[in-house]
């Protein structure tokens, strides 16, 4: 039994996908469904079982001889979410219950980090799991920071010498965008918000830049297809001797004049473009540069290719979001 948290959201959903397809399984969703549309996310699937997160622990000690590994995807993930008791209590409290849980019963977790947890980017975009090393990042919004104290709390449990899970892995992500993420409203990638506006020739307005050496929209960004983040957490089940803090990215920054010419260039139109200001409250928070260091994954053995920007793009576009179903 392979149990999926935050299963019916974005990359959660995707991951059912790409299990189901491998024929992994069975697959149990635990997410908060609501009353809109995140459903759809998981219609496609074959299902064991759909829980609420409050449900989660009692579950799991109910069905732990079947449990094989815990893909820990669910988070209070909006960058823009100011109630910290709620981040904290789903993002660190929640994830950490589950890693003991995983440790004790001899069980395997990979759980989503984030690049927030690089702040500003100052110090770089190496994913050291140790300590000090983690001690020198500085997030810049709740959401990075909890994702940030959970990390440093698997690493204090690596140094103790702490009994661990079977396997245990945290994966950074960078900018990821793909299909499924329809319900995440403010926090869709720019790809999807930009659709729209491109499949009718119109004007899109990206954030103007707040530095002078930076012209607006060149702002850079490590842009990644989700189907390659999913690859990822596939090889991991299949390679259960891999353990740690990794990156999940291209390894390549690329602009928002790039992703946005590529949105326009997917649907048939020139790149029509505007710039508008960035709101005040995001430009203290604000990263300008993100570009993954992948030398440690491709270390540990995964040597598959990363899509390029503008094939992930043409793929989302033509694939999904210009079909009648857009989910996969």
């Amino acid at each position: 039994m392979i149990i999926i948290t935050g299963g019916a959201g974005f990359i959660g959903a995707c991951l059912a996908a790409q299990l189901e397809q491998a024929g992994i399984g069975p697959l149990v969703i635990c997410d908060w469904l609501g009353d809109a549309h995140k459903w759809r996310n998981i219609a496609k699937r074959s299902l064991y079982d759909i829980i609420r997160p409050e449900a989660l622990l009692a579950y799991l000690e109910s069905h732990k001889n079947a449990v094989e590994m815990l893909f820990h995807m669910g988070a209070i993930s909006a960058t823009t979410e100011t109630d910290v008791d709620r981040i904290v209590a789903n993002n660190f409290h929640l994830s950490r219950q589950l890693f003991n849980w995983c440790a004790q019963q001899g069980k395997r977790i990979v759980y989503a980090s984030s690049a927030a947890t690089y702040g500003d980017g100052s110090q770089g975009f190496v994913d050291g799991a140790d300590l000090p090393h983690l001690q020198t990042l500085r997030p810049l919004n709740p959401y990075g920071w909890s994702k940030h104290a959970f990390d440093k709390y698997v690493a204090q449990k690596v140094a103790a010498q702490a009994a661990l899970p079977a396997q245990y892995v945290g994966l950074k992500f960078f900018n990821v965008f793909g299909p499924n993420e329809y319900h995440k409203e403010n926090q869709r990638s720019v790809v999807h918000q930009i659709f729209p506006i491109a499949a009718k020739g119109e004007a899109f307005a990206l954030f103007k830049s707040h530095r002078p050496d930076v012209v607006d929209g060149g702002q850079l960004r490590d842009f990644i297809w989700v189907g390659d983040c999913t690859a990822v957490m596939l090889w991991l089940y299949r390679n259960r001797h891999v353990n740690g803090l990794f990156n999940v990215g291209t390894g390549t920054a690329r602009s928002f004049l790039d992703l946005a010419a590529a949105v326009y260039h997917a649907v048939g139109k020139h790149p029509n473009l505007t710039f508008r200001p960035m709101p005040e409250a995001l430009q203290n928070q604000y990263q300008y540069f993100t570009q993954a260091n992948i030398g440690k994954l491709r270390a540990a053995g995964y040597a598959q290719p990363f899509t390029p920007l503008e094939e992930g793009i043409r793929l989302y576009v033509q694939d999904y979001l210009l079909q009648p179903d857009p989910y996969c």
